[in-house]
């Protein structure tokens, strides 16, 4: 018997679990949204951050990976195990059907598990219901737990959906969103007593700049096969600012 998991967000790029096989592909009446708590990984009680959901509607379709399970019970068991601690703040377990796009009629999976939640504030003390568009963003940019910030969260979870070559537009507008809330806060404008403590370079300070010559480039170290997996592409960046910069011309400054 095969276990197969369905993962929609961060499992997209961190499953965490050892699996036999990855499938990308989608689940239908379901979207994701950004209404589900978190405060013990990347947030706080007082700041819980915003993590993925899913959210019934009817003609919806969810893109993500499939991951199967295969070995025996004890595989199944190990890998349930720990996704139920990974994703305590999740109340239901549901089963569902598993397309591709070469063929958005018939299932190619059945009986795939999620892990998802009831939209019932009283019931889950971890939904949060959704929110203005602003009001996500801003949480977003700001909520830190003891795993990391909720801003990078989201920010992989573009990357990944991009990786996959099935962006969601939500996503990105909210990335977006988080980048010009983060940008407004690096640009705001620098105080009197801030610029008492700007250090200015002077011009024998340039004059003692080295510039890297020919043989100090060759004492660069190279970068290793498993360090380029961590560097973020060229086109994907270019793919940020360009839908960054789109909706910048539409929605104005």
């Amino acid at each position: 018997m095969v276990m197969w998991v369905f993962g929609y967000a961060s499992l997209v790029w961190k499953p965490g679990f050892e699996y036999d096989e990855k499938i990308v592909g989608f689940i239908k009446g379901h979207r994701r949204v950004f209404n589900l708590g978190c405060i013990d990984h990347r947030g706080t009680p007082e700041l819980p951050a915003r993590t993925c959901t899913l959210e019934a509607q009817e003609g919806a379709i969810c893109w993500g990976t499939a991951y199967s399970v295969s070995g025996g019970p004890e595989e199944e068991k190990a890998a349930l195990e720990y996704l139920e601690r990974r994703e305590c703040e999740y109340d239901a377990q549901v089963y569902v059907d598993f397309y591709q796009e070469a063929d958005s009629e018939t299932p190619l999976l059945t009986g795939v598990l999620v892990f998802t939640s009831t939209p019932d504030k009283i019931t889950n003390k971890y939904f949060l219901g959704p929110a203005p568009f602003e009001e996500m963003a801003s949480q977003i940019a700001k909520a830190v737990g003891p795993c990391g910030n909720n801003r990078e969260y989201l920010f992989k979870l573009e990357k990944a959906l991009y990786d996959i070559g099935h962006e969601d537009d939500e996503v990105i507008e909210l990335a977006n969103e988080v980048r010009k809330i983060l940008g407004a806060i690096d640009d705001r404008e620098i105080t009197s007593s801030e610029m008492d403590n700007v250090i200015p370079i002077t011009s024998p300070d340039r004059d003692n700049v080295i510039p890297a010559t020919s043989s100090k480039r060759d004492n660069v170290i190279p970068i290793t096969s498993s360090e380029r997996d961590n560097v973020i592409p060229v086109e994907y960046t270019s793919f940020c600012f360009r839908n960054y910069y789109e909706q910048f011309l539409i929605a104005g400054p």
